[in-house]
């Protein structure tokens, strides 16, 4: 059995990257990695893969992750937040809603729908400011944390995965990665 050092934090935080910044500011390292709650699967070669843009580009303040959607169920589905992104991977809008929308079916490009892996990256200073921006009106429509870095005029750099997301939205969520969970431990991996 292995342990894990483990801190409390205050409670009225408005979301997790909150959370995470006052943790940071007792904390020495250049890159914090957030890992969300409802990621609980992740691969540890997902999290190196959102790392490294910011080890090669000091200029980047924060980073995360996408991925393909390959079931078309998902990009209605609120609870899987999308993300579209420019030419150079940096994000230019992240939602719940399917973007982009696509206006004629007939003339869809295949597999152009991406979801957000629950997984931040950030420059230290970078996320000890991030409590003082402003929340604004998408982040508050959307339910987002994300989004106040891009309202506030920060880049995201956004990396492409072949990582399968298992993230834990829905109580149905629960019991299919408490299944997994069970049945590796059964199997004796970690």
């Amino acid at each position: 059995m292995s342990s894990a050092r483990v801190r409390m934090t205050r409670s009225d935080h408005p979301s997790g990257t909150d959370r995470v910044a006052e943790i940071a500011s007792s904390e020495t390292a250049d890159i914090i990695v957030n890992i969300q709650g409802d990621e609980p699967l992740i691969d540890p070669d997902a999290i190196d893969a959102a790392i490294l843009p910011m080890v090669h580009d000091a200029d980047l303040l924060m980073g995360t992750l996408k991925k393909k959607i390959e079931d078309e169920r998902e990009v209605t589905d609120p609870n899987v937040v999308k993300v579209v992104t420019d030419h150079k991977g940096d994000a230019l809008y992240f939602s719940r809603c399917a973007i982009p929308f696509v206006r004629e079916q007939e003339h869809q490009p295949a597999r152009i729908h991406f979801k957000h892996i629950g997984l931040y990256t950030y420059r230290r200073d970078f996320l000890l400011r991030y409590p003082e921006l402003p929340v604004g009106p998408l982040e508050q429509a959307e339910r987002l944390e994300q989004l106040r870095a891009l309202e506030n005029g920060y880049r995201i750099r956004v990396v492409e995965t072949d990582y399968e997301s298992l993230g834990v939205d829905t109580p149905d969520d629960l019991e299919r990665v408490s299944r997994l969970f069970d049945a590796s431990v059964l199997r004796g991996v970690n």
